[in-house]
């Protein structure tokens, strides 16, 4: 279970070839996210990554020092007490750190500061997560797993789950309790120290509840203080739309997918057109995530082939609309880089994206599907499975 040594050398190399590109000069990086961590180490621990633009990069750890050397073939893996371990070791220290200003609390950086004395810090993020947005065949490999687990379950399970009475949350206990004997790993991973079970899972309206989260659909949670996993209150009822949006993990990496299902009777026929429109535009986009492509002339292109109609509510539900139509996945969900404005850089073999054209329906909820796919010159390849969605349940 262990990260071949050879993933993680590779992970080094192409990193430090990027800092080269696009940060000159720089020196030393030190990374201590925990998915991160994991990424460059193969594993988890409290502790801090030093890479240095030569010589060997050391991973010092906290805790536990010896789980660490017991899970990671990483080579240079050694024990601290405290940053002033590292400051003694290291002797002198470049002034400016490039750090994850995303995940780096001002208190932790106050700390480092204290003992190592570099003056200046420049963020890293962008480079590490462009680095990690192109998968190995070794990761490629756990995502396809995730993804057989993903259709399994949500094509050829969830209908036989659903009946008359179930509540939101007795349907998300009931699936949680078969993804986990399916393989799942019991968590999914967001950006910005975000963490769920499972995902969004809603009867009709509730689908497209408002929320904090920047998808296009919604929940209706169980209580303020818990926006999370259903409203116990809503029972399943005929002539409801069922929306499952869940992540699937396996040994750390993770697929997204959405599926319908209309139980016991159609949607009406407006709605379900509306749903068709959005899996031709899945696999128009499908068909697009080829080498070289520009995230952004992409969704240029999708968008400007849209009927004015249809972009009444596309991505959401009125004041609650996204401007994205896929986005990168691997470690964690919501990767970079994203269909959408602003990303531009050409996408290369073994990138992976999760590609969602939704709708919010009046009366209804969510329309829509999601899959994820592998970026191939032939273009994306779903692994997540290939079913249209709105499956009828009697």
């Amino acid at each position: 279970m262990k990260v071949p040594l050879t993933e993680l050398e590779d992970r080094l190399k192409r990193f430090r070839i990027r800092m080269d590109d696009a940060c000159p000069g720089w020196e030393l990086t030190a990374i201590v996210g925990k998915v991160p961590l994991y990424y460059f180490t193969g594993t988890m621990q409290d502790g801090i990554l030093l890479i240095p633009v030569d010589g060997e990069a050391v991973f010092w750890v906290r805790q536990s020092f010896e789980r660490a050397k017991n899970e990671s073939l990483f080579p240079q893996i050694r024990e601290m007490k405290s940053y002033r371990d590292i400051a003694s070791a290291m002797g002198s220290f470049p002034s400016t750190v490039y750090l994850e200003t995303d995940l780096m609390p001002i208190s932790q950086l106050q700390r480092l500061q204290k003992y190592l004395p570099f003056t200046s810090v420049k963020a890293v993020d962008e480079q590490v997560a462009a680095v990690r947005a192109v998968k190995s065949r070794y990761e490629l490999t756990l995502m396809r797993h995730a993804g057989k687990i993903h259709r399994h379950v949500l094509e050829d399970c969830i209908p036989e789950m659903l009946t008359t009475g179930i509540d939101e949350v007795g349907l998300t206990c009931d699936l949680y309790s078969l993804m986990m004997k399916e393989g799942h790993q019991g968590i999914i991973r967001f950006g910005m120290f975000n963490e769920m079970l499972l995902g969004q899972i809603g009867f009709g309206t509730n689908s497209i509840s408002p929320t904090c989260v920047n998808t296009p659909g919604g929940i209706f949670g169980m209580h303020p203080s818990v926006p999370l996993t259903g409203c116990r209150e809503r029972k399943l009822k005929k002539g409801d739309l069922v929306v499952v949006d869940i992540g699937c993990g396996y040994r750390g990496y993770q697929t997204d997918k959405t599926m319908t299902y209309m139980f016991r009777k159609p949607i009406h026929d407006e709605a379900i057109q509306e749903h068709c429109r959005c899996v031709e535009i899945q696999d128009q986009l499908a068909g697009l995530l080829k080498p070289g492509a520009i995230p952004s002339e992409i969704y240029t292109t999708i968008m400007a082939d849209l009927e004015p109609e249809f972009q009444n509510n596309f991505m959401g539900f009125g004041k609650h609309r996204v401007k994205f139509l896929g986005h990168g996945i691997g470690l964690w969900i919501d990767e970079t880089p994203v269909i959408a404005q602003g990303f531009d850089e050409p996408l290369q073999e073994g990138m992976v994206f999760a590609l969602e054209p939704k709708k919010g329906i009046r009366d209804v909820g969510l329309v829509g599907i999601e899959n994820t796919f592998e970026v191939t010159p032939q273009g994306g390849q779903s692994i997540t499975g290939n079913s249209k969605g709105l499956i009828e349940v009697y």
